[in-house]
């Protein structure tokens, strides 16, 4: 019989809650996901109450307060602190965003809902298992492909001709947008998602690359290219402004111009 509610043991259930210290003067509630697999315990979502009057403004500053302050299990990634990295990419007020660019104030609601990025398996807390979403990354083959010998100096673009790769190599391959696709929750296995299919076009335009053939002879797949019907989830998610479903739109045009 087909199952259409979380199986028991993946339910979410009320957790624990942290109250400010007395004297608190600008508290606000952060619910965060909470799971750790060696507890063989169902996920539960725990509530701190944070001073605000003695954080940073950011959702990543309550994170590190959280974590050195109230609760030194609270797991999470983070680095560059600069919208740079990607790394503390997860699901904040129902949107996907890096908690480091995201303003506390900016998050709607009286409290602050913090989730792992969705459609990923949880390692523990808010810390994703990115094994498929690189594999994906990693078919796309990033990189430059030439055949003809290479010159003497650099391969050289015209500023017209690298022009036409801004909007897309400014990905940080965050995760944000392939994670908040439904086509992506539906078939992961076999789409590629937004952020591979936007290093695709990245490279299928790129003046200096010579693989344009072969390149869309590998997308030109029902599901790898495809499974996108153009929801536009990813580019409303994107922290960086890009837009990977007007990539996925030229690759589906590229694919067609060449059968004329």
């Amino acid at each position: 019989m087909v199952e259409f509610a979380l199986p028991k043991n993946s339910r979410v259930v009320p957790g624990k809650t942290y109250k400010a210290r007395p004297g608190a003067k600008k508290v606000r509630t952060f619910k965060i996901y909470r799971y750790d697999p060696e507890e063989n315990q169902n996920p539960r979502v725990d509530s701190y109450e944070v001073d605000l009057a003695e954080c940073g403004p950011m959702v990543l500053d309550a994170l590190i307060k959280i974590k050195n302050e109230i609760d030194t299990t609270l797991t999470f990634r983070r680095s560059c602190r600069e919208g740079i990295c990607g790394s503390c990419a997860m699901n904040i007020g129902g949107e996907n965003t890096l908690a480091c660019t995201r303003a506390i104030e900016d998050v709607k609601g009286q409290d602050v809902a913090i989730y792992p990025l969705p459609h990923m398996p949880v390692i523990r807390d808010l810390v994703v298992d990115f094994t498929q979403f690189w594999a994906q990354y990693e078919w796309t083959q990033p990189w430059l492909k030439t055949y003809t010998p290479p010159p003497e100096k650099e391969r050289r673009q015209s500023p017209e001709e690298r022009a036409k790769l801004d909007g897309l190599y400014e990905c940080i391959l965050c995760a944000c947008c392939t994670t908040s696709c439904p086509s992506y929750w539906w078939n992961g296995d076999r789409y590629l998602g937004p952020a591979a299919l936007l290093h695709s076009y990245r490279w299928l335009i790129d003046s200096r690359d010579e693989a344009m053939g072969e390149r869309l002879d590998a997308l030109e797949d029902p599901f790898k290219l495809y499974r996108c019907h153009t929801i536009l989830n990813c580019a409303n998610t994107c922290p960086k402004g890009l837009n990977p479903a007007k990539a996925i739109a030229e690759i589906k045009k590229m694919v067609v111009e060449r059968k004329l």
